[in-house]
């Protein structure tokens, strides 16, 4: 299912940053276990497609969804 609810921009700079430490330096989930839960989990999707690896890359324009909330890593 595809949200369609407006996306926050979290600018982290040039290059990557992990889908776990995106949630934790947006603000998203604030503990590696929660983290670690959701995105075991399945809550956690990227560009419209769940996963459940805390290690992905994302990349700038990616855009994740949790909670009913939408964020696009941005520089």
């Amino acid at each position: 299912m595809v949200n369609h609810a407006p996306v926050d921009d979290v600018s982290i700079g040039d290059g990557i940053i992990r889908l776990g430490q995106f949630l934790k330096f947006a603000g998203i989930l604030d503990s590696g276990g929660d983290v670690k839960d959701a995105i075991v989990n399945g809550h956690v999707m990227v560009n419209d497609v769940v996963d459940r690896r805390r290690g992905r890359q994302l990349q700038l324009g990616d855009i994740v969804d949790f909670d009913g909330r939408r964020f696009r890593v941005c520089p």
